[in-house]
């Protein structure tokens, strides 16, 4: 694990180099070591928007004070009395030690009280102050306007649009931010889907050069689509529109958001982005993270305007922010390139994933303020924060081990390679330019809805046309959302016009009875519509009619 510590002279060659800034002039070279964890522990002061000791608690410590005594209420009045001379006399006593002691006591509380009023009303205004600077950097992270009905405990059939709402999938995209060539590239592009009823998750990674095709501007590498959405939107837009940064913000989602879906073929129920300064805050609010380090990565780098040398040896690795980054986005000295590079990525996503469950930051108001006031500027979600802590409640029970790593260049499931057009080095599907079906049916399968899997209902399909291998197109089609399909076969007699859906088991599978209405237009029934249909073990038949032979052609 790499210290702070002064280093001899490397000796030529990379090997002698370990992680740290490169100097240009010196001979001896100044590197940029990464503390171990309990190097950060033994530091008398944290850096800035860094949280302190996560072993200890938060909140506040009263003070210790003496206890205030409590002598006996002394009263220094009397009842008046008449001189020998008749007149009255008014004068008091002089104050024994004792009555003065309770005189300065009264006096004392009295002082306490107003100091505790004014602390009070102090507090009043601090806390006022910070909740609304945290509750206003809330509004600009948490914008809303996503939606996922798996977010909810006992969900309604009748909220699922179709299959692959059974899962949260979130598309997660980082870009340099300001201050970097081309900020608004979009040079990480994972989408993370979790499945609350299994408690498992998967991060797949999308290849930033994949050459797709956009509605409105044409086809580029997928890594321009949010940038050239957002800029399209800003130079058709007024100066003096004060929606007007806010709306190419979601122009820009919106399209990438389209682009990734007809990649995928699943849904996408939210959006989070952030720039590289948010990255490295998140990575250092939690203390660095750790990781197993699969591979040897070396490579020199010009990373936050300077030279920087990432040395990274197979095992287990500690990472702070910076170090994290660069390991994130390195690239040129891996075998495969930005495949590598996508993997790495998702390791540190389960890392990060890993440290904040486990000390409990989204547990912790304190913590949670903490980021929200760091990130601010950097990070922004469609999510609400109801639905970001209802995606804490799911997410701390599911075990990294549980979170599977999805690549679309990964053997043996290997889907796009590299290719030439135009002279750009670009992506693409291996079964053709803009073809998706043979990731489709690897990504849906691999992130099989929740609610499919869980209710597994036996599906039997069968052709009620003339038309040749209807039945079977269907069955190819329906494997790849995860459904339990029987082989297919004819119906015992032809003509059905439209397609008929046979629940045998009276709403029992709710959920998939939900899917395959949708899917087919139609509501099922409860009884078979010829006795001589054998169902054997299904759940459901299908009949398939002539109203579908148009869709499966097209």
């Amino acid at each position: 694990m790499d210290n702070f510590r002064k280093s001899k002279s490397p000796k030529s060659g990379r090997r002698g180099a370990m992680d740290g800034i490169i100097g240009n002039d010196s001979p001896t070279r100044s590197r940029r070591t990464i503390s171990s964890s309990s190097n950060r522990a033994s530091k008398a002061k944290e850096p800035v928007g860094r949280i302190g000791s996560f072993g200890s608690s938060d909140g506040f410590r009263p003070n210790k004070q003496s206890n205030i005594s409590s002598n006996p209420k002394t009263s220094t009045s009397r009842n008046p009395s008449r001189r020998d001379d008749g007149s009255i006399d008014l004068e008091m006593p002089e104050m024994t030690s004792r009555s003065r002691r309770g005189h300065n006591d009264k006096k004392n509380r009295h002082i306490a009280r107003r100091s505790a009023s004014v602390l009070l009303t102090l507090l009043i205004l601090i806390s006022g102050f910070a909740f609304g600077k945290v509750y206003l950097k809330a509004l600009q992270i948490f914008q809303g306007g996503g939606g996922a009905a798996a977010l909810n405990e006992n969900v309604d059939p009748s909220l699922l649009k179709g299959e692959g709402d059974g899962r949260i999938n979130i598309l997660m995209l980082g870009k340099g931010g300001d201050g970097h060539t081309a900020p608004d590239l979009t040079d990480t592009i994972l989408v993370a889907s979790i499945n609350p009823i299994q408690d498992e998750a998967a991060i797949v990674s999308i290849p930033r050069d994949l050459y797709v095709k956009t509605p409105d501007n044409g086809s580029m590498k997928i890594n321009a689509v949010y940038a050239t959405a957002k800029s399209e939107h800003l130079s058709n837009t007024s100066y003096n529109d004060p929606n007007r940064e806010r709306d190419a913000e979601k122009a820009g989602l919106k399209a990438i958001e389209e682009s990734v879906q007809e990649v995928l073929g699943i849904p996408i129920h939210y959006n989070a982005m952030v720039d590289f300064a948010g990255f490295k805050q998140a990575i250092d609010t939690v203390g660095g993270v750790e990781l197993n380090a699969p591979k040897e990565v070396y490579e020199v780098m010009w990373l936050e305007g300077q030279n920087y040398a990432l040395n990274v040896q197979p095992g287990w690795q500690n990472f702070d922010g910076f170090r994290a980054l660069a390991y994130a986005r390195s690239r040129y000295t891996s075998p495969r390139g930005d495949f590598d590079r996508s993997e790495r990525q998702r390791l540190i996503l389960v890392a990060l994933k890993e440290k904040i469950l486990t000390v409990g930051t989204l547990a912790n108001p304190i913590k949670v303020n903490q980021l929200i006031s760091d990130f601010g500027d950097h990070v922004q979600t469609n999510m609400t924060v109801d639905e970001m802590l209802r995606l804490y409640e799911i997410g701390k029970d599911i075990p990294s081990d549980k979170i599977e790593s999805v690549g679309l260049a990964d053997p043996p499931n290997d889907y796009v390679h590299t290719d030439n057009i135009g002279g750009l080095s670009v992506v693409v599907p291996k079964e053709g330019l803009y073809q998706y079906d043979e990731i489709h049916g690897f990504i849906r399968n691999k992130l099989k809805d929740g609610f499919l899997a869980d209710e597994n209902a036996s599906i039997l399909i069968l052709n009620g046309t003339d038309y040749p291998g209807l039945a079977s197109k269907t069955v190819k089609e329906l494997k790849s959302f995860g459904y339990n399909l029987l082989p297919a076969a004819d119906a015992p007699t032809k003509g059905y016009t439209e397609t008929v859906i046979v629940d045998l088991r009276n709403g029992e599978n709710k959920y998939t009875k939900r899917y395959l209405e949708q899917r087919f237009g139609t509501n099922t029934v409860p009884n078979l519509p010829d006795s001589t249909i054998n169902a054997e073990t299904a759940d459901f038949v299908i009949i398939i009619g002539q109203n579908e032979v148009s869709r499966l052609e097209n």
